[in-house]
């Protein structure tokens, strides 16, 4: 059954930070929301178990770097608690596509296998979506819900808590969270996004893989590796 939890099994580190935020107005509304289109036969994606993938993935001690997006793939079989990515073996969204392309330009790495990016968020880069869930067939149908109140948290705690991190804020929604972010604490990159809508308006050439590796070497931080297996 798809709902969230009173008590999620967010990763320690996590659950510490930003756990207690799950028990506060509007989480609680957003519980009795899901239940209710579960009960109402909504296909709700990612599987409940990935809803908090993301904050699973990369634990809190581990975060570098933070790609935001906006809620996740509605397709069946696309979703899987990480912004952008696909499980191995779905074929890329035509986003995910661009992003692969910026990075072979970039960094002249050979375009990857597969869509997954839990290789990333392994080593600290947090795929977060503003919003956690979706109905199949409906984009930003859980938008409002309550969500954005849980990742705007999470955006803001990370900001006042960490140091030199690298936010990747890519379209005009994921761009309006910079508010939430201290500019003299961390890096931030803007770019248009990378639907095809929009990538040749700056989000190719933007050279933000590279600008991130820079920023941590110029603060002796190791940079990232951002090869995918291909």
């Amino acid at each position: 059954m798809i709902t969230l939890p009173k008590d999620p099994g967010l990763e320690a580190g996590w659950r510490a930070a930003v756990g207690a935020r799950l028990a506060h107005p509007p989480l609680p509304a957003l519980r009795d929301f899901l239940l209710a289109r579960k009960q109402a036969g909504a296909t709700i994606y990612p599987a409940g178990p990935n809803i908090f993938k993301a904050l699973n993935t990369t634990p809190w001690d581990r975060v570098r770097a933070v790609i935001l997006g906006q809620d996740p793939y509605h397709g069946p079989g696309q979703a899987h608690g990480l912004c952008f990515s696909v499980p191995a073996g779905v074929p890329c969204p035509p986003s995910l596509e661009n992003i692969f392309k910026e990075l072979s330009a970039d960094l002249g790495l050979p375009r990857p296998a597969t869509g997954d990016l839990t290789p990333w968020a392994a080593q600290g880069v947090l795929l977060l979506n503003s919003v956690l869930t979706v109905e199949a067939g409906q984009p930003a149908s859980h938008a409002g819900q309550g969500w954005e109140a849980f990742t705007d948290h999470i955006i803001h705690t990370l900001s006042q808590q960490k140091q030199h991190l690298v936010f990747m804020l890519w379209g005009s929604y994921a761009q309006a969270k910079q508010a939430l972010i201290d500019p003299t604490r961390h890096c931030i990159l803007q770019a248009p996004h990378p639907s095809p809508l929009s990538a040749h308006r700056g989000f190719f050439g933007c050279g933000h893989f590279s600008q991130a590796n820079h920023y941590w070497q110029r603060h002796g931080l190791p940079p990232l590796n951002w090869a995918l297996p291909a």
